[in-house]
């Protein structure tokens, strides 16, 4: 079938993007889902910091690719093997396909499966497969989604289905900003009620794992570790580094307390390195940890944080900074650039 996608040929295209154009509005070939796979009506996607470290060149991918990894759905079609979806479900996409065998989905933890993340380095879907072309020619899909198109066909074990109920606009959200987010506070830093914490980098996800908060400091400022080590009487407990760069995670490690965890999930550049004494890790029993979407096995914790949203305990919907139109993508990853966007969304009619 023929769909309109945009296309990311070249990295590290200057801003502003309005003007330089990086990604492409193309119609493309979309092949129907082979066994194990579906296809999906891409209803929302969302606009990620982790596309735009593709498209400016911090986190190289192979091109040319479609973009888009934060999105929602609607169930088109269902290849041979998938029996437990039907067309209409609502989906979400996640951006780490779990096979369900190796050794990290043998323990629970499909946030690691080694075949999900080879699948998602060569750009194709999980079982090898590249399902979009142009000319003939195959196009790359990023992280198995490829969701900045009008149809997206995926695996099987991409898809977490969801209550109907749910606004698509919101549900995209849950594919990456809330996963990531809560995911790292109550899954890989598994924080106490009362503890005390910090939270660097207020993007998309950042919000989306403060539960509350009680101080504002400027990171920005000289003095910052040091006001905020007076105000919580020596450290926090748990701080989390969730802006995408070491010297926000070097400010992290420093405001945590003797004893205290330290949690990253920003992706700064590979060539990005931080500074780490072993003998203050030692000596104060300091634990630091990375946290990959938040720990999160989807098909369980999607549906748990959609409740909650529901329930009004997470403010999902406060995250969205606005919705735009396909042909309004370049714009808006200026205004994500420029920090002027949290979470901007797709639509798609």
């Amino acid at each position: 079938m023929k769909i309109r996608a945009a296309v990311l040929s070249q990295m590290g295209t200057p801003a502003p993007y309005a003007k330089t154009r990086p990604l492409a509005i193309e119609e493309l070939d979309l092949a129907p889902p082979g066994y194990g796979e579906v296809l999906v009506k891409i209803a929302a996607a969302g606009l990620c910091h982790s596309d735009l470290s593709v498209i400016n060149g911090d986190r190289p991918r192979p091109l040319p690719m479609v973009l888009g990894h934060e999105a929602a759905g609607v169930v088109e079609k269902l290849g041979d093997g998938v029996t437990d979806l039907a067309p209409g479900d609502h989906v979400i996409l996640v951006f780490v396909p779990s096979c369900g065998h190796c050794p990290p989905c043998s323990e629970g933890r499909p946030a690691l499966c080694e075949p999900g993340f080879a699948a998602n380095s060569a750009g194709t879907l999980l079982g090898g497969a590249r399902r979009l072309s142009r000319n003939g020619v195959p196009i790359n899909h990023l992280l198995g989604c490829a969701a900045f198109a009008e149809y997206a066909t995926v695996s099987r074990r991409s898809l977490v289905k969801i209550d109907k109920a749910l606004p698509m606009a919101e549900a995209a959200l849950f594919g990456c900003a809330v996963m990531t987010g809560v995911g790292a506070v109550v899954n890989t830093a598994q924080v106490r009620a009362g503890a005390s914490t910090a939270v660097i980098g207020l993007g998309g996800v950042g919000l989306a794992s403060v539960l509350g908060a009680t101080h504002t400091f400027n990171a920005s400022a000289p003095d910052t570790v040091e006001k905020i080590r007076e105000a919580t009487s020596g450290g926090v407990e748990y701080a989390f580094e969730l802006a995408g760069s070491a010297r926000a995670l070097e400010s992290a490690y420093k405001i945590t307390r003797r004893g205290g965890t330290t949690v990253t999930a920003g992706l700064p550049p590979p060539s990005a390195t931080m500074p780490l004494s072993p003998l203050n890790l030692v000596a104060e029993e300091r634990t630091l940890k990375g946290s990959y979407i938040g720990t999160c096995v989807p098909s369980r914790d999607i549906p748990r944080y959609v409740a909650l949203y529901q329930q009004g305990k997470l403010a999902v919907d406060r995250l969205m900074t606005g919705t735009l139109k396909l042909d309004q993508i370049n714009e808006g990853f200026d205004l994500l650039h420029e920090g002027k966007a949290v979470r901007q969304v797709i639509l798609f009619d």
